[in-house]
């Protein structure tokens, strides 16, 4: 049986998979945001000249927008509480190299996660959810009698089953003679 969850998220998480960078990289960029406020983590990161800022930065975007559509919260006033990086899957690929040799290539991805907090740990209000319908109950005997009366629909006659030929009543192929060619026909002659 699945467990509910009962009590109110205290982080908000956004996370880009297969990401092509390597996981070293992107590791050191994610170091620099720990621990610091979203404009301050906005700014280094901006104005941070490593490829992999780009891609953390668009992590801690995402997770800023789920922050204020989810859960209504001014993303200004959130925390990294947590940025890291794992190691995706490698995209093993070749190069020929001199004397019919070959060298391996690889190429590294992987998946960035970046987590908000608020900087007094309150909890975050969960989302309103909506309650679930009703369940449909059937209507008693009686009146499920009086619905029927009241409204008949005209039945459809029954649809004619399609003759089956039997086996002895296929039609046979006809065949046709060749005819002679003009060519045969005056060599008889």
């Amino acid at each position: 049986m699945a467990t509910v969850e009962t009590q109110a998220p205290t982080e908000v998480r956004a996370e880009a998979r297969y990401v092509r960078t390597a996981p070293r990289k992107a590791q050191l960029v994610a170091e620099q945001i720990r621990g610091r406020t979203v404009p301050e983590a906005r700014t280094i990161l901006t104005f941070m000249t490593r490829d992999a800022a780009n891609d953390v930065s668009r992590v801690l975007e995402s997770a800023v927008a789920n922050a204020e559509a989810n859960h209504g919260l001014a993303g200004d006033e959130l925390y990294v509480s947590a940025a890291y990086v794992g190691a995706g899957p490698v995209l093993k690929r070749w190069r020929a190299r001199a004397r019919g040799r070959v060298a391996r290539i690889k190429k590294r991805t992987c998946h960035i996660t970046v987590r908000l907090a608020t900087p007094d740990h309150t909890e975050i209000p969960l989302v309103p959810v909506a309650p679930p319908p009703e369940p449909v109950t059937a209507p008693e005997p009686e009146a499920a009698e009086e619905a029927a009366t009241a409204e008949e629909k005209p039945k459809r006659a029954p649809r004619k089953k399609a003759e089956q030929p039997s086996a002895e009543e296929k039609p046979k192929r006809a065949r046709t003679k060749k005819t002679d060619t003009p060519e045969t026909e005056e060599e008889e002659s």
